[in-house]
């Protein structure tokens, strides 16, 4: 009886053993600055996120659900303006920020800035009666733009442009439907996205043809990243993992359809790989899903 008190204390013990295997190492590992919950701030701005029926949507708000029910977290949203993102990140009052941010180097000095979730060119947002794609095509226009985006300084070097800042995409819109503005450069997902839900705002966005080095924001590769705080390494290896799972399936491909995101140029990469020796090491390669046929 003795040996089979044993037997079955050791059959309980494996099968403990088993289920701690089952359970994602880094749920166990991850602090949030909400036991249990992982913050997230966010702009709203449709097709990169956006928090619907106690989840996540949008692009970049699918992923972040994914990341956050592989950590076995609950999801806990931080609607703002873009202008507060990145600052709530810095001081801790969120643990994440999304709302289709560029990587930039200035940015990868201040916060831990995730793998890359899709790809972008940026572009030029303008009545459909035009046909601009160049920076020159911008020369003596009153351009808007929303407050915080990294390109604004070259924007400001295009000869005659002036800048009206915005603090959200539907105002900056607003105002060129108005005629009180010329173009705008925004968000390239936010704008096609919801140009193509509002044909009669009779918007078009063609994306920049140039490829100037004097101007690499406003025209070079663009990578959407999530932002977080340099002192959580953890957390940011258990995004990072989730990403790199969603891009060995190609299911970034499969959540973009959803969000009107189709042609190879978010998901594969066209340009220089500006963060290899910057903040990933020397040999790092860009993440890509198989072009379409």
């Amino acid at each position: 009886m003795l040996n089979r008190h044993i037997r079955i204390a050791a059959w309980l013990a494996a099968l403990a053993s088993l289920f701690a295997a089952q359970t994602p190492v880094l749920a166990q590992s991850v602090e949030t600055i909400e036991k249990g919950a992982l913050t997230i701030a966010f702009t709203g701005d449709m097709p990169g996120t956006g928090y619907q029926d106690g989840k996540m949507v949008g692009y970049d708000g699918e992923i972040l659900q994914r990341i956050s029910e592989a950590a076995q977290l609950k999801v806990k949203p931080a609607l703002m303006e873009w202008s507060g993102t990145i600052a709530s990140v810095q001081s801790k009052r969120v643990d994440v920020m999304a709302g289709t941010m560029g990587w930039t180097e200035q940015r990868s000095k201040i916060m831990t800035l995730s793998d890359p979730i899709h790809y972008f060119k940026n572009g030029i947002t303008q009545l459909d009666k035009n046909n601009w794609s160049s920076l020159k095509d911008l020369e003596g226009k009153k351009v808007g733009t929303i407050t915080g985006f990294s390109f604004i300084p070259e924007m400001r070097k295009i000869k005659g442009l002036q800048v009206a800042l915005y603090d959200t995409s539907d105002a900056a819109v607003r105002d060129l439907l108005a005629g009180r503005i010329d173009a705008v450069i925004g968000d390239p997902p936010v704008m096609q996205y919801a140009i193509s839900r509002n044909p009669q705002w009779k918007l078009k966005f063609n994306a920049f043809t140039d490829n100037s080095p004097e101007f690499p924001l406003l025209t070079g590769l663009g990578q959407v990243v999530f932002g977080l705080n340099k002192d959580n390494p953890e957390l940011v290896k258990a995004v990072n993992a989730e990403i790199a799972k969603l891009w060995q399936t190609c299911e970034m491909r499969k959540i973009g359809k959803t969000y009107g995101l189709v042609q190879d140029v978010w998901f594969v990469p066209a340009g220089q790989n500006s963060r290899a020796g910057v903040d990933r090491p020397a040999g790092w390669s860009l993440p890509s899903c198989k072009p379409t046929a």
